[in-house]
């Protein structure tokens, strides 16, 4: 392949998960047992179809890298909604450890095939309501990075409420680009205690949506100083591809992982010149959630009118576009 002169833009959805929490109330809901990626909770697309194609707005989709797990092929839902993929953007863990090897291996996939890339990282468990409106968001950061080649540019939300299990970026409020609203961060703090989260938000931190845009090596640098054992395994990885080693490697590698993740074990650890490189990008006027907890969904779900929780009532036949112009956010 031969090299590009400009950076290519990427992207990276993340689906490897299990979602263990929300089984229960996916099996009551729905009737179905699903990670709950995989689920149409509303319309008729499952929320990893939704990261499809928020991403695919942004790129074409031979440029979008989607990490499974194995396990997960067991299921024909999940079969049929991979199917449609370009097989070498499909990158299947043996096992899920987390996000810190969950955004590692599709990279090294992505770096094999485009390695002058820019890349913005999608969580595929995540709610997104103005979803054009977020994709000029991820526009934004995309710019930034061009510009800046050396920044890691995050997506944050202003929080509505004390949020316990969120993580949180506190930004530098004085620094701000004149062309573009992007600001250095000052602290990440992953699911902070519960007598420091309402001082943080006074502060002004944003609620981490793990939405971020970054060159790649710019990324895998940065973990190599952090985390320089994590990068060393995915180095092995890296060579291997390709070759009749490829799947003994990864095995091997993921054999001797231990669980990593990216935002506790990376991000909040990094020293003072590598925090210089993060920034972030406030989104205004979008309506954001990540669905890790039951009571995030079914209070999501409530606002849109799709669930009277009271008598059990679960509806989806509407269009996501459609529940969003009747619902007051």
């Amino acid at each position: 392949m031969a090299p590009t002169l400009w950076p290519l833009r990427c992207g990276v959805i993340l689906a490897g998960g299990e979602g263990k929490r929300v089984r229960p109330l996916i099996c009551k809901l729905l009737g179905v047992d699903l990670p709950k990626q995989y689920v149409s909770f509303i319309g008729t697309r499952s929320m990893l179809q939704h990261a499809f194609c928020r991403a695919e707005r942004l790129m074409p989709k031979e440029r979008i890298f989607t990490v499974v797990a194995r396990d997960h092929f067991k299921y024909p839902e999940v079969r049929r909604q991979i199917d449609g993929r370009l097989p070498h953007t499909v990158v299947c863990q043996p096992t899920n450890r987390e996000t810190g090897p969950g955004i590692l291996l599709p990279l090294m996939h992505l770096f094999k095939h485009y390695p002058n890339s820019t890349v913005a990282v999608f969580p595929s468990d995540h709610f997104v309501l103005q979803e054009e409106l977020f994709a000029n968001y991820v526009r934004q950061a995309f710019e930034a990075v061009e510009r800046h080649p050396a920044k890691i540019v995050f997506l944050g939300v202003k929080p509505t409420d004390p949020e316990i299990e969120y993580g949180y970026i506190l930004p530098d409020n004085q620094d701000a680009d004149a062309a573009l609203p992007v600001r250095s961060v000052k602290v990440f703090l992953e699911k902070p205690e519960p007598q420091i989260v309402s001082q943080i938000i006074a502060l002004g931190a944003l609620w981490n949506t793990m939405v971020m845009v970054f060159r790649t090596e710019i990324l895998l640098h940065l973990i190599s100083l952090s985390a320089p054992d994590l990068y060393r395994s995915f180095q092995r990885i890296f060579q291997a591809l390709g070759s009749s080693r490829e799947s003994w490697t990864m095995e091997r590698v993921y054999e001797g992982l231990e669980p990593m993740d990216f935002s506790k074990d990376l991000l909040e650890g990094l020293d003072v010149y590598s925090r210089n490189q993060l920034s972030v990008v406030a989104m205004e006027g979008v309506f954001w959630s990540d669905w890790g907890s039951e009571n995030r969904i079914l209070s999501v779900l409530e606002r849109l009118k799709r669930l009277d929780r009271a008598s059990g009532v679960f509806s989806r036949d509407m269009d996501p576009l459609s529940a969003a112009m009747e619902a007051s956010l």
